[in-house]
């Protein structure tokens, strides 16, 4: 068995690779029904196998059992005509035979899939990303080796990594390493100088941004606490939320942040993760100096982009944030969708543009990032928490729900208390989608402030 095993090992071409899997969970399902229909075709070639080396067991117990009565009397044996010329027929024939049934190759139709399947195998890349993902994991939620390795995490199904430990020990410190290494990079970017030989970390609120991931953020004084309510929310008496209001949740005062309840359907679910899944790309942020496109370390997940005229379920879904908010979604970004991979992760951004990045949002021409709608499409088995190390608020997915904050005060500066990230995934699959709400638009229209929703 382990021999066919290396079979599949030898034969993969790296060149073939189909990269990025790493970061999207969604996509990575797709490997587990491949590897299925791998270890059928493997099945069916050990089959094939044991069924011809079966044969070829069958004909040496025959011959065996027919040499050894010839060879007590060999004159005897070949003196009876219909012995010489059977003798005369298996050799002639019958061993030519016998040879092409020990040549022949039973493993084209496992090869041949194989080389169709291998195609869409994943690469280096994403063996090193999610060996890093471990460690990042590991770091963040304060995990030892032994945990990791054992499988020790908040979900049952993983008991079978109990033989992994020295494995997984020298996995990390060899890529710990090379992620200390990936972090230097963006020292043109995002690093502040050495001193002294002692890179210092680009991620100042670090700290504070692991311990909100775990659960450890700030507390509220229960006089703040008492400043929160639960509502039911018209719209500003919009029609279609009337009689039937959207429930509302203060997460956090300031910056206010606020959860809207039983907001998207599992059926609307559905529709948006299957149009996004074919488009889904590796999630991009866009250089502070180029203005390039390009993949980060520090963002892991894969995204698309969905239009309101081509689905309306889309369409609908844009309307219903327009009529909660107020705002005016024409002017607004497209729906994105996101699937966060193997520890997937945001760390600390902001929404909005600062002021030193007055071009950011120029190609739209509709101005900064007002606002930031967020709807959770899945429950995440532990961790995948959307925390803002400002202030310590930790908000945890709900599937079903969405999140509503502003990005900008009413006189058009950015409230840094926004700035949030997107906690690793310890364990689950977390699938969010956001529409990002411009200025334009918004200039006669009565949005639904936030204060008017105490």
């Amino acid at each position: 068995m382990i021999g066919y095993i290396l079979i599949v090992v030898i034969l993969l071409p790296q060149s073939l690779a189909h990269p990025g899997f790493f970061t999207s969970i969604g996509q990575m399902t797709d490997l587990i029904h491949t590897e299925k229909d791998l270890v059928t075709s493997l099945k069916d070639y050990i089959k094939a196998e044991e069924d011809k080396l079966e044969q070829i067991k069958k004909w040496a117990e025959k011959l065996d059992r027919l040499t050894s009565t010839a060879t007590k009397d060999p004159e005897g044996f070949v003196g009876h005509p219909v012995n010489a010329f059977k003798l005369m027929k298996r050799l002639n024939t019958e061993w030519s035979e016998l040879e092409n049934l020990v040549l022949k190759d039973m493993s084209d139709g496992f090869i041949s899939n194989l080389t169709i399947q291998r195609q869409y195998f994943p690469n280096d890349e994403d063996q090193v990303g999610a060996a890093k993902a471990l460690l990042r994991l590991q770091d963040t939620y304060n995990l030892d080796t032994d945990t990791i390795s054992k499988g020790n995490l908040p979900d049952p199904e993983h008991q079978r990594a109990n033989g992994n430990l020295k494995y997984f020990e020298y996995i990390m410190a060899k890529e710990k390493d090379d992620n200390k290494s990936a972090s230097d990079d963006q020292s043109d970017q995002k690093t502040t100088p050495k001193k002294k030989g002692v890179a210092v970390d680009y991620l100042p609120e670090r700290q504070k941004y692991e311990m909100l991931c775990r659960g450890e953020g700030i507390k509220m004084t229960p006089r703040r606490q008492k400043k929160l309510f639960c509502r039911y929310h018209d719209g500003n008496r919009n029609p279609k939320f009337i009689l039937a209001p959207a429930k509302q949740e203060d997460e956090w005062d300031k910056p206010r942040i606020i959860r809207f309840h039983d907001i998207i359907s599992d059926a609307e679910i559905e529709i948006v993760k299957d149009l996004a899944k074919p488009r889904l790309r590796r999630a991009t942020i866009s250089n502070p100096i180029t203005g390039d496109l390009e993949t980060v370390h520090y963002r892991i997940s894969k995204s698309a982009w969905l239009s309101g005229y081509e689905n309306p379920v889309v369409s609908r879904i844009n309307m219903r944030i327009q009529d909660l908010t107020g705002l005016d979604v024409s002017t607004a970004e497209e729906l994105q969708v996101a699937n966060y991979g193997v520890g997937g992760q945001y760390e600390p951004h902001f929404d909005f543009a600062r002021k030193d990045e007055p071009d950011a949002f120029k190609e739209l021409g509709t101005g900064n990032r007002i606002a930031t709608w967020l709807f959770y499409m899945s429950d995440v088995s532990a961790g995948g928490a959307t925390v803002f190390p400002e202030v310590g608020a930790s908000v945890w997915p709900k599937k079903g729900t969405a999140v509503f904050w502003y990005n900008l005060f009413a006189s058009g500066e950015g409230d840094y208390s926004t700035r949030h990230a997107a906690c690793p995934v310890l364990v689950g699959n977390k699938w969010v989608s956001n529409k990002w709400l411009h200025e334009r638009g918004q200039e006669f229209r009565r949005p639904c402030t936030l204060s008017e929703l105490e």
